[in-house]
């Protein structure tokens, strides 16, 4: 599989979402796509992100955009995390790692010395015609969800 590319179409996807949904890339055509990948559920920087995405939710529907999480935890441990939180968007189980791969989010980290391989915090914005339009690696998330609605809102 191919890796997503700036000024090109996102290739089909498919992945099981909260909410008992499986969401398909070409089900969102028509919408503006915010993808955010995130390393898990219920940690400081994860919980902050989507705390951030949740409170500015309404200013992302009236700019036609779909929210989309996305991590490799499970479906039971999304559903937990979403209605703890009160997210009012979707969490999308990558647990086979179909989307960190088409989006290249997986990458080596340092874990208490130790190199691993886990999620870089990423966020991905598709337009209407599914085309992706930007691309935020190595997001830190104080001001993210600011600079994500600018872009938006410039499409």
């Amino acid at each position: 599989m191919s890796k997503v590319t700036v000024g090109k179409k996102v290739p089909a996807f498919a992945v099981e979402a909260t909410g008992s949904k499986t969401i398909r890339s070409k089900d969102l055509r028509g919408s503006h796509v915010v993808l955010y990948f995130y390393p898990r559920d219920s940690t400081p920087g994860c919980t902050l992100e989507g705390q951030d995405f949740r409170d500015n939710h309404t200013r992302f529907r009236r700019a036609k955009t779909v929210i989309l999480g996305v991590s490799r935890d499970s479906i039971a441990s999304h559903e937990k995390f979403k209605a703890a939180q009160g997210f009012p968007f979707e969490l999308l189980a990558d647990t086979d790692e179909t989307l960190c791969k088409l989006f290249d989010v997986i990458k080596q980290k340092n874990m208490y010395g130790k190199k691993v391989l886990g999620i870089e915090r990423s966020t991905f914005l598709i337009d209407k015609e599914g085309v992706l339009q930007k691309e935020w690696r190595k997001v830190k998330v104080a001001g993210h969800v600011e600079d994500v609605l600018a872009a938006v809102k410039a499409l």
